[in-house]
């Protein structure tokens, strides 16, 4: 079990401001299993020409390539910024149980999602995911706001 979520969300910020660098949205995110960083990624949208290049999609393929599967059980996704519902459901199916993230959709100014959340989308599933929230947020949304500014 992952414990040391401000040091995981550390990196996954990390990683945003990388994202932000390379002149795409600033959101970053990691995927760790027994305590050790199995795959990163940031948005890579711009530069890859490529809507689906979301933080964590980019994470998972990158641990799914190191390990060579694409079951990523017992892993927890860290990300700086609430996952979009496409997000979410790789999350899920990929096998990923635990998702820790800083900013909600909510914290966000100017952010249209309406009303989802990833609790609302894994509850229209039979599927489980056990939600952690507010870890570093208000330097989730700081970073995230540098690239909507």
């Amino acid at each position: 079990m992952e414990t040391d979520h401000h040091h995981f969300m550390g990196l996954a910020i990390d990683q945003a401001q990388r994202g932000l660098a390379e002149g795409n949205s600033a959101i970053g995110s990691v995927i760790v299993r027994d305590g050790t960083v199995i795959g990163e990624g940031h948005n890579t949208v711009m530069t890859d020409i490529d809507p689906t290049a979301h933080a964590e999609t980019v994470a998972i393929r990158d641990a799914c390539r190191k390990l060579g599967t694409t079951d990523l059980a017992g892993a927890t996704c860290y990300t700086t910024v609430e996952p979009c519902p496409m997000c979410c459901w790789i999350i899920v199916r990929s096998g990923i149980r635990r998702l820790v993230l800083g900013a909600r959709y909510a914290d966000l100014q100017g952010a249209d999602m309406g009303d989802y959340t990833v609790e609302g989308l894994v509850a229209l599933t039979a599927k489980s995911l056990d939600v952690v929230t507010g870890i570093r947020a208000e330097e989730c949304v700081a970073v995230r706001d540098q690239s909507t500014a």
